[in-house]
């Protein structure tokens, strides 16, 4: 059996990123860019006031010294002259500096009348004035390819004049049930049947982290009917649940093989989820997972979500991770790399402590909704008192 390093780095390592597309900037948000996106203008394009006051000249800005104010310049009307011994030009926020000044007095130091400002403490030469060119220029590569753009980053594609953007198209994940006792939600529930939760699921985790799923019918345990659902699949990865164990009704693999499936490998040292599978359906990766719904849940947690990230355009290699401290004590680990479902909470000196509920049945979804991290626990991990170190996935982090 593999280790979760290496089964995840084998199925990252087939994934390249989808191809790209221009969306409108109000489309952009979590997309993944896919060009640079390059400054085109200068940000501030002249020397503009950061604050309202006067513009002025320092060495005539001495306190009690009044000087004529010859004109207004509101943000956007920039004064059309230049600045001579004894003037000032009334400014707002964003106002052009006129030509001729190299400070800005503001409103509340100074004591204006019909025609005049009187200076109440003298400001130093280049005081609240933002230079241009302070935040950006034009040509600045000002948000780099990979990255995931979020609203600060189209603020920043936005000011730098883009109303498009390339991006990485969303990836498309087909999700394949399989099953004679699965029924769909709101679908009669045959005798001994049961309810399908991992599809939509599976579904909610593809677009909560920028995918587009596409449910194909639940397919029964026959081998053509799995081959038919597996081979009609348009999409950049295909997801099966259910049938990849070695029960006489565990048909996945063959119903894929049937179909042209080439399998890289099967089964993980991990709990839950040994029985997960990967391969190529032609040229479209396979990610097979286990029916057990928690079992589902947690391989989607450490392959699937960086499967999507990797085709979204993501240079990423696993979920990330924190350290907590255990609320009980946990006992010693066999061959398996373990995943326990736990809650978690603030100690009173503020330390993250992390519970391991006690049933860890891989079919209890209550437990796993209720669940806020995952421990992990290396093969053959000793076992630890409460208080001890552990590493953590949290679920919430991931938007699961």
């Amino acid at each position: 059996m593999l280790s979760v390093e290496e089964a995840r780095r084998r199925i990252l390592a087939g994934l390249a990123p989808v191809s790209a597309e221009m969306v409108a900037l109000s489309d952009a948000w979590n997309r993944v860019l896919a060009a640079p996106v390059i400054a085109r203008l200068t940000q501030p394009p002249a020397d503009v006031s950061a604050m309202d006051g006067y513009a002025l000249r320092a060495a005539d800005a001495a306190a009690g010294a009044r000087l004529r104010v010859v004109g207004a310049a509101p943000a956007g009307r920039p004064f059309d002259g230049t600045l001579k011994w004894g003037e000032a030009v009334r400014l707002f926020t964003g106002s052009v500096i006129p030509a001729g000044a190299d400070t800005v007095l503001l409103q509340e130091d100074a004591e204006p009348d019909a025609e005049t400002v009187m200076v109440r403490e003298q400001p130093a030469p280049g005081q609240h004035i933002r230079r241009q060119g302070q935040d950006f220029s034009v040509g600045d590569t000002l948000l780099a390819p990979g990255l995931r753009l979020g609203a600060r980053d189209i603020g920043l594609a936005a000011a730098a004049n883009h109303p498009w953007l390339t991006v990485h198209r969303r990836p498309v994940l087909a999700i394949l049930a399989t099953g004679d006792e699965i029924s769909m939600p709101g679908e009669p529930i045959g005798n001994g049947g049961i309810v399908s939760s991992n599809s939509h699921a599976l579904a909610a985790l593809v677009r909560a982290h920028g995918g587009t799923p596409v449910l194909l019918p639940v397919a029964a345990d026959r081998v053509d009917e799995i081959a038919a659902a597996a081979a009609g699949a348009r999409a950049d990865l295909l997801v099966t649940t259910g049938g990849a164990s070695v029960g006489d009704h565990d048909l996945v693999q063959a119903g894929l093989t049937k179909a042209g499936f080439a399998l890289d490998f099967w089964k993980i040292a991990m709990r839950p989820g040994k029985p997960m599978m990967h391969g190529y359906l032609g040229g479209t990766p396979v990610l097979g997972l286990p029916g057990n719904p928690v079992s589902a849940f947690v391989c989607a947690t450490l392959f699937l979500l960086p499967a999507i990230a990797r085709l979204a355009g993501l240079a990423v290699t696993g979920p990330a991770t924190e350290t907590a401290v255990l609320g009980v004590a946990v006992r010693a680990n066999d061959h398996r790399a373990d995943h326990l479902r736990a809650t978690l909470a603030r100690s009173d000196s503020g330390a993250l402590v992390v519970t391991p509920f006690v049933r860890q049945d891989s079919a209890l979804l209550r437990a796993l909704a209720e669940a806020d991290a995952l421990v992990l626990r290396a093969p053959h991990a000793p076992a630890l008192e409460a208080g001890s170190s552990v590493e953590i996935i949290r679920l919430h982090d991931l938007g699961v």
